[in-house]
């Protein structure tokens, strides 16, 4: 009999967040029975600080593992059901998101690549007088790069799968308004006053005091980022929303925002924890459940075949 969640937080109208403590391969197909929408980001092998996973493996271990994720995530997603993977390379292995892209189009079609900027710098020539910029912007945050041979990297991917590579999105719910009004006729639109977003989605993490408490996990995505793919996807059509790599709560949050079921995977505890909080602030709950609690209730660690690097 499966052991019970690490935990359940219900926030109104039926719904629900459910957290689960184990590996990725094995707790998907026991936990989920049809997702409409995943949205996550597994460790990049790249060296991180994880706390329950070793982040640096053979290259030809850590792209089979990632196969067998596309496997398995393709095994509970819905037939029109949306797989939004977000992977990150390195300057001096830019390949590293298209290698686990590949893997992964073994089992789903690549529908939409998607580039997640986190920082810009805006020459205010180039933005034109409509924006209205008294100087040259840059926005966002970053982590410089002490190099003579590379930029910094300033985006990461998310790579958009489907069964089919055919499944109708929302491209307007997170749409933005037209810079010129004459180009809402122009493009056929008279009923609509924004455009389709594009590839290139501007999202920068909110500045925190503490990395400690505020961001307590070593590769985070914003919230913002698994609500703008559940947008896009189309809220009407998703009932449940997935992430195997929970980490500290991030698409879990944007569930609740959105009003939707979600079940979050992940082999750490402290993150688990973490996760349960950040939910419960966030629906009027209370705090995260207590130790012993939290033994109850979880899983025996699956080991380093699984990770969390969402959050």
């Amino acid at each position: 009999m499966p052991a019970a969640p690490f935990a359940r937080i219900p926030f109104g109208n039926g719904r629900a967040v459910v957290l689960y403590r184990g590996d990725a391969l094995r707790e998907l197909p026991r936990r989920v029975r049809r997702a409409d929408v995943v949205v996550t980001s597994p460790p990049y092998n790249r060296g991180v600080a994880y706390r329950s996973y070793d982040d640096r493996r053979p290259r030809a271990d850590y792209l089979a593992w990632m196969r067998a994720v596309g496997r398995t995530v393709a095994d509970v997603l819905a037939p029109d059901g949306s797989f939004f993977l977000n992977v990150g390379g390195a300057p001096s292995d830019p390949w590293l998101p298209w290698d686990v892209a590949r893997e992964v189009a073994g089992s789903l079609e690549l529908q939409n690549v998607i580039h997640w900027v986190k920082s810009i710098a805006i020459d205010r020539r180039a933005a034109g007088q409509g924006a209205g910029l008294a100087r040259d912007l840059a926005v966002g945050h970053y982590k410089p790069l002490v190099s003579d041979r590379y930029v910094h990297g300033a985006h990461e991917y998310v790579f958009h799968f489907s069964r089919t590579g055919a499944v109708p999105l929302d491209r307007l719910a997170i749409g933005v308004p037209y810079q010129d009004a004459s180009n809402e006729a122009r493009w056929r639109r008279p009923r609509s006053t924004v455009r389709c977003r594009g590839n290139t989605w501007f999202l920068p993490y909110a500045t925190i005091r503490r990395r400690a408490t505020d961001r307590p996990h070593p590769a985070s995505f914003p919230t913002e980022l698994p609500e703008w793919c559940v947008r896009l996807h189309g809220v009407a059509r998703c009932r449940s929303v997935v992430d195997p790599f929970v980490g500290i709560g991030a698409t879990a949050l944007a569930a609740v925002r959105l009003g939707i079921d979600c079940v979050g995977v992940d082999v750490d505890r402290a993150y688990l924890a973490t996760a349960a909080r950040r939910v419960r602030a966030a629906v009027g709950g209370g705090g995260p459940p207590t130790a012993s609690r939290a033994r109850r209730r979880t899983p025996r660690s699956a080991g380093s075949r699984s990770a969390s690097a969402s959050a």
